[in-house]
């Protein structure tokens, strides 16, 4: 009879089957609720990184195996991989593996290979590890990046993916200040760079609402607007909220609308917690009216730019929706327009590498509004490198490198006509 194995286990083999055979991001679906808090973020950790080491996993594994097994049995080697090769503790890595089989029928009889391949990798997988490439990103993603940006760029985007990231939080007030209480390093645009983290909930600030996490880069887009203060500001695609709390604790009076109720919840609690203010609003962008002084369009897309936190993003999807969604873009683009009271001005972003969801637009709007134009940006964290032709910032994983790098993104400012 076998024993019980480790819950966290159990749910990181359940994680990246809801990836890799659903196709599903693992934000989705409820697979970690009923676990304890420590198994939860164990089990979430190890998930995101036997997909990042999946090509190094899989290397592994090759030289044992006569044809791939089922795809749950896969997995399990792969995080059992991953374990071994990270120093895990061999008897309870390979028995979880071999009782985490022993659960299902469909793997039932994949105990013993399982047993098999996973002894042989307890001493062979650190070597494959450290021999083994950087991963790739898959070729649907890999092939139109090196297109736009160059294969030694985009290896080094894959150097960076693969380390992972820093966590980044944004001060409600001075981020020098927080720096200093938190240990931080402060980043180009003010955010905060902490490395060793442990819980975040428990660091200094966190309760009393001095902070929140958020990527550097993603924190960027609020910048372009400049002064705020007063201005009837619209966050139109709000969810998480970072960037509603950044306009509010700015001194916009904010208007936060996303299509989903659920996540603006979130956005409610960061408010509550920051003692921060904005006016919800759950409905779809496309059917919102209003004026506004000021419009940040975070428009929906590939969220290519956010793989060194997401590892399961390109194998959650293989591109298929991208020309959707670079449609639905240029639709936000210009219902957007419309919302902006002249003199007014707006910043386009998406999260993504690939051009067709950024530098593209632009040019494309100015073609279609004539009353619109590119607005100069003289920040003085910007570097000259991130600059893009057409007037827009171009970040990428690999800028910032030593430092853990930044999410990839795309933005510009835009100007209406007074």
């Amino acid at each position: 009879m076998s024993q019980t194995p480790s819950p966290a286990r159990t749910a990181a083999i359940d994680l990246l089957d809801q990836v890799l055979e659903h196709g599903r991001p693992l934000s989705e679906g409820k697979i970690l609720d009923t676990l304890a808090p420590a198994d939860r973020a164990a089990a979430h950790r190890l998930a995101v990184e036997t997909l990042r080491n999946l090509e190094k996993a899989d290397r592994a594994l090759k030289a044992h195996l006569r044809k791939k097994p089922v795809l749950r049995v896969m997995n399990i080697l792969r995080l059992g991989a991953y374990e071994l090769a990270q120093g895990g503790a061999a008897h309870g890595v390979v028995s979880d593996c071999v009782s985490i089989a022993a659960k299902r029928k469909t793997t039932q009889s994949s105990k013993g290979l399982i047993n098999a391949v996973l002894r042989k990798l307890v001493d062979e997988a650190p070597a494959v590890w450290a021999k083994s490439r950087f991963p790739r990103m898959p070729l649907w993603l890999r092939e139109p990046l090196v297109e736009a940006w160059g294969a030694q760029a985009v290896a080094n985007m894959e150097r960076v993916q693969y380390e992972g990231a820093p966590l980044d939080v944004t001060s409600k007030g001075d981020p020098a200040e927080l720096a200093e209480r938190l240990g931080g390093e402060l980043m180009p645009g003010g955010s905060v760079r902490l490395r060793e983290v442990g819980q975040v909930s428990a660091l200094p600030g966190f309760e009393t609402g001095d902070w929140w996490v958020q990527d550097m880069a993603a924190a960027l887009p609020v910048k372009l607007l400049g002064d705020v203060t007063g201005l009837k500001v619209l966050d139109m695609c709000a969810a998480p909220g970072g960037k509603t709390l950044q306009l509010a604790a700015a001194g916009a009076q904010v208007t936060a609308l996303d299509l989903s109720a659920g996540r603006l919840k979130r956005v409610e609690e960061n408010l509550a917690r920051t003692g921060l203010t904005a006016k919800l609003v759950a409905g779809d962008a496309m059917e919102h009216e209003g004026q506004y002084d000021a419009i940040l369009l975070d428009a929906p897309c590939s969220a290519t730019g956010t793989i060194r936190r997401h590892p399961d993003l390109p194998h959650a999807h293989e591109g298929e929706r991208i020309f959707e969604l670079i449609g639905l873009q240029e639709a936000m683009l210009d219902h957007a327009l419309r919302l902006l009271k002249p003199g007014g001005k707006l910043v386009y972003a998406t999260c993504s590498l690939i051009p067709d969801e950024g530098e593209c637009h632009i040019d494309e709007v100015l073609s279609r509004h004539s009353d619109v134009s590119v607005g100069a940006l003289d920040m003085p964290w910007i570097e000259e490198s991130w600059r893009s032709d057409e007037g827009g910032l171009r970040l990428r994983p690999d800028y910032l490198a030593a430092k853990g790098g930044m999410d990839g993104f795309y933005m510009a400012l835009l100007h209406r006509a007074a």
